[in-house]
């Protein structure tokens, strides 16, 4: 049945091929890409120092991480819309309101990032009822709260990213994605290990590393924010003023496109708990995060060709042209698929390959574990990110229209029956792992059916966020 659907895709994406689009998103998604392999390069180089530090760590950022993004995705995503706004102003020839919506980006993460903080007395409650080994749940406890220090220089880093990538200029993201990485691989490797004299801090070093690594990037963001011609060109110093109905307007549209990832990240994290419960928690654990870790190879870059797509969605209704904005939107399917397959492929047949970069010979009955867990669980990887392809492109068209709503019903809906609760009902097997990640592709696989099926009725060509 997959193999039909896959041909019959495949056949669609041949008929619909314009060389002349992609080259034009490219121009957006090659920065993009490149920046979203820094942050995924941090990421990756972070867990790698965790994994060699200490396996037990490696298993509590998975869940850690999990319960950070649930609500650390819907204040990002939120401020990220702003590019949204932006592109859509520029299409229409409104450069004067590009100012104002950035000002209530900065609003909207400020107070997320400061409310966010609340959740630190929080943390045992949380933790605890995981249900996790001790050992696990302290290192989940460390880790979360150090992490909670970065969720407003984050918040801010969206916001400042979101001015950039709506205007177009996306080469400027890799530079504060760049500054991110620097910092963090830096602060990881002196933090985590205590190396140059700094104290030994684990997990929590690492969390303490990502919240010093965003703030040097959000000072950076917003340096390159106000610079003098954009300060001038966008009205950004006499715009600072909370302006109601714009507000009203951005969280009408940008809150949904935060509750998406929200949703889903809460889905993922019930689904990562479930997994910690097993009979081999800790190895399924250990092995889902290096799943993760290695599976952001192929979808980070396919998140940068998505930006670009809902960039030229939102120019191209403001325009009044969503004849173009479909075009490039399959464009973008195109060239995010040929990616992904091909590192698909190499998940296939060189899985030991990347399962190394995660070697720790301290627990050898636990890597024995892992060794044997890991490659079959990038091969269901393999399988469904091919339909992330679709998830991404289709879903960040959708967003970049102010079709934000209905992603936001999907993410509330597909997650529970498909990979939630399967997951918790074979959370008693010695093999649940694999079906729990069966499970997570069978969701994958629907939501992107999903989002096609939303996309070709051609709804969202009539929307705006902008008067």
């Amino acid at each position: 049945m997959l193999r039909v659907l896959f041909i019959l895709l495949l056949r669609s994406f041949l008929k619909k091929i314009n060389f002349n689009n992609w080259k034009q998103v490219w121009q957006i998604a090659w920065p993009l890409i490149v920046a979203n392999s820094f942050w995924n390069l941090q990421i990756t180089i972070d867990r790698v120092f965790l994994g060699q530090y200490s396996i037990d760590a490696l298993a509590a950022v998975m869940a850690a991480v999990g319960v950070f993004w649930a609500p650390m995705a819907l204040i990002q995503q939120t401020a990220s819309y702003v590019m949204t706004f932006i592109a859509q102003y520029i299409g229409a020839k409104q450069p004067h309101m590009v100012g104002p919506s950035v000002w209530q980006s900065v609003y909207i993460s400020v107070v997320g990032g400061v409310l966010f903080l609340g959740l630190i007395p929080l943390s045992s409650f949380v933790f605890y009822w995981f249900g996790h080994s001790q050992n696990i749940q302290a290192l989940e406890i460390e880790y979360f709260n150090a992490l909670c220090f970065s969720a407003l220089p984050t918040a801010l880093v969206a916001a400042a990213s979101g001015f950039f990538t709506g205007l177009g200029r996306s080469k400027v993201i890799m530079l504060i994605n760049c500054m991110g990485l620097i910092v963090n691989v830096i602060l990881d490797y002196v933090l985590i290990f205590g190396n140059y004299g700094f104290p030994e801090m684990g997990v929590e070093g690492a969390g303490y590393a990502t919240a010093l690594a965003n703030v040097a990037a959000a000072i950076l963001g917003f340096y390159l924010v106000f610079k003098n011609e954009n300060r001038e060109k966008y009205n950004l110093t006499e715009s600072w003023k909370y302006n109601s109905d714009l507000l009203k307007r951005f969280l009408k549209f940008g809150l949904p496109s935060g509750m998406q990832w929200a949703l889903e990240g809460l889905g993922f994290t019930v689904f990562l708990i479930f997994i910690g419960r097993m009979p081999n928690g800790d190895a399924a654990l250990a092995a889902s995060s290096i799943a993760v870790t290695i599976m952001l190879l192929s979808a980070l870059p396919a998140i940068g060709v998505a930006q670009a797509v809902s960039i030229m969605v939102g120019q191209c209704l403001g325009e009044k042209n969503p004849q173009k904005a479909e075009a490039y939107s399959w464009s973008g399917v195109q060239i995010s698929m040929f990616y992904i397959i091909l590192m698909g492929i190499s998940f296939l047949c060189f899985p030991n390959f990347y399962l190394n970069w995660f070697h720790n010979a301290e627990n050898k009955e636990l890597w024995g574990e892992l060794s044997v867990i890991v490659p079959y669980l990038l091969m269901f990887v393999a399988l469904f990110t091919v339909f992330d392809s679709l998830n991404f492109v289709f879903s960040f068209a959708l967003k970049g229209a102010g079709d934000t709503r209905f992603v936001t019903f999907v993410a509330l809906l597909l997650p529970w029956p498909l990979m939630v609760l399967p997951t918790f009902l074979v959370s008693h097997l010695q093999t649940g792992v694999y079906w729990a990640w069966a499970a997570a592709s069978l969701f994958i696989i629907v939501q992107a059916l999903v989002f096609l099926w939303r996309f070709t009725g051609g709804k969202w060509k009539e929307m705006s966020v902008i008067h």
